[in-house]
Order: structure tokens, then C-alpha cells, then sequence
């Protein structure tokens, strides 16, 4: 039983791992070469938004 239930969270695991490395991955692929013209527009959003914020954290230089 015991062997039955490893085997189990082995496959379980497995499965769930491949399905969220499969969506990022077909996700890059289709932004890389069908995103046109419109590839980096919730990028330079949201750079736009923050325009005039103080930065924290990190290191001062």
C-alpha cells in the first residue's frame, strides 16, 4: 500500500510539474513569435505606470 502511494505522488507530481513548465513554455514561444507588434505592451504598461516612484529596497550604490 505503502509503494502504491509513492508511485502515486510520484506520477502526481510529475504530471502537475510538466503541465505548469508546458504553459510557460508554450506561453514564451507564442509572446516570442506571435506577439507581432504587441509583445511588450504589458511591460512598457506598467513602466509607465510606475514612472515617478521612489525605488526601494536593494543596495545604495
Amino acid at each position: 500500500m505503502a509503494g502504491y502511494l509513492l508511485d502515486l505522488t510520484i506520477v502526481t507530481v510529475l504530471v502537475i510539474g510538466f503541465t505548469a513548465l508546458n504553459g510557460v513554455i508554450v506561453n514564451g514561444i507564442g509572446e516570442r513569435f506571435f506577439g507581432g507588434k504587441e509583445k511588450s505592451i504589458f511591460k512598457d504598461h506598467s513602466a509607465k505606470t510606475q514612472t515617478g516612484w521612489k525605488a526601494v529596497g536593494g543596495k545604495k550604490n
